[in-house]
């Protein structure tokens, strides 16, 4: 079970409306009215990484909005290897899929400490019949999900593995830092790309050694992009 941080509902309620991230949260827009209409609690939790959110066919806990942090959604394919299908950051919903279906589509784990809410489906599906603003917002999200998920399957999936590590080098560049990329274990690399650990351990370190990219930390997984438009052209 995921531990609660909050004590009340009232408190999980008045952190959405002073939400650090709320201009990109899923209650983004809304408004005083909208906010009276919520009467199940919202949970706030913080995890560690490798934290199970919730399990692919598992029954709905709710949505999540990751604050913090970064959760991978994995799916197993047809001869039991897991997959990791997409990469969430801060601002993202998590579990869009129980809203139109009682059970969720992957795993959803965290990739590193997070911060979410847990917000309950009826508290969405009642918001999203009243409020256009929330409508509107889940529109959205839905949207950038698809989309986030088409980039995906065409950059992580097809080309040489050299290119495929150049691809994820780019995307998992940090939205508040462009020349910093934080990555995984070469495990978990390998599941996103469809690629051997050691394939992905040789193109990693080719990159290091052309001057492409350089390792921040001992265990080099956050890396300085030196020469972006290399990657770009790979």
């Amino acid at each position: 079970m995921i531990p609660i941080k909050t004590a009340s509902a009232w408190r999980g309620i008045s952190d959405c409306r002073n939400c650090g991230i709320r201009e990109i949260a899923l209650f983004a827009d809304l408004n005083e009215t909208d906010f009276a209409q919520i009467h199940a609690p919202i949970d706030d939790l913080e995890c560690a990484a490798g934290t199970v959110l919730f399990a692919e066919g598992s029954l709905s806990q709710g949505i999540f909005t990751l604050r913090d942090g970064m959760v991978k959604l994995v799916r197993s394919t047809l001869d039991g290897r897991p997959r990791i299908v997409r990469v969430l950051r801060s601002g993202d919903v998590i579990g869009l899929e129980v809203l139109a279906s009682a059970r969720y589509a992957t795993d959803a784990i965290a990739l590193t400490p997070i911060s979410v809410c847990r917000i309950p489906v009826e508290v969405v599906q009642k918001l999203a019949s009243q409020s256009p603003r929330l409508h509107m917002q889940l529109m959205h999200k839905w949207q950038r999900a698809l989309k986030d998920a088409d980039d995906w399957l065409a950059d992580m999936n097809f080309g040489a593995a050299r290119q495929r590590v150049a691809n994820l080098i780019l995307k998992m560049r940090s939205p508040s830092h462009h020349d910093v990329a934080v990555l995984f274990s070469r495990e978990d690399m390998g599941a996103m790309l469809d690629l051997k650990l050691e394939t992905v351990s040789r193109e990693i370190g080719r990159w290091e050694r052309e001057g492409v990219i350089e390792a921040l930390d001992k265990q080099r997984r956050i890396y300085r992009v030196l020469l972006p438009a290399v990657l770009l052209c790979r």
